[in-house]
């Protein structure tokens, strides 16, 4: 059986054509209002983009912080990439993915993601090596979407999640508030 990470990325290296299409009127409706309040949130010089996807935070980046952003896809990285250079930005991208950083330990004053964890196949691990890199008085900021605790939501989230995540690599499910606690933050 191939590894769970590869099969991942070849589902967004095969999304990323049109990404940015399907998602366009949630970004309209929530997601702009959301990644422009993420970035008001960050404080700190150093900050590390995990997922940077096709680079829809990027409008938002503060513009006197240093900004690495990392995924592990090499499709989205090229339209991260495409995007940075439209936008004029100073920003280090690197091929990589959460679960194997290639970072040295405290490096990061702040580690943002923005629906990321639905498709990291290990969380705890990938929350593991971000914890290594962040800085002791450091700060983690994530915006990501949870199974719902409403009913019959959640469930109907439970049964619907293998053909999400067959389709497109994403959990719809996750318990992402629980993998951040077990992984120590």
């Amino acid at each position: 059986m191939k590894d769970a990470t590869e099969i991942i990325r070849k589902r967004y290296d095969r999304a990323a054509k049109y990404y940015d299409r399907i998602e366009n009127m949630m970004e309209k409706r929530w997601m702009s209002k959301w990644r422009k309040e993420l970035f008001n949130h960050v404080k700190g010089h150093d900050v590390l983009e995990i997922g940077v996807g096709t680079g829809k935070n990027m409008p938002y980046y503060p513009k006197d912080i240093n900004i690495t952003a990392i995924d592990f896809s090499p499709k989205m990285l090229e339209k991260a990439i495409a995007r940075a250079n439209k936008l004029g930005l100073n920003i280090t991208l690197k091929l990589m993915d959460v679960q194997q950083l290639g970072f040295p330990e405290n490096s990061f004053d702040v580690v943002i993601t923005a629906c990321v964890f639905c498709s990291v196949p290990d969380p705890i691990k990938g929350l593991n090596e971000i914890k290594r890199v962040l800085r002791k008085d450091g700060e983690l900021i994530m915006l990501e979407h949870v199974r719902s605790n409403i009913e019959p939501l959640g469930t109907f989230m439970d049964i619907i999640n293998p053909l999400v995540v067959r389709i497109y690599g994403a959990n719809i499910n996750r318990n992402t508030i629980d993998n951040i606690k077990k992984a120590g933050f």
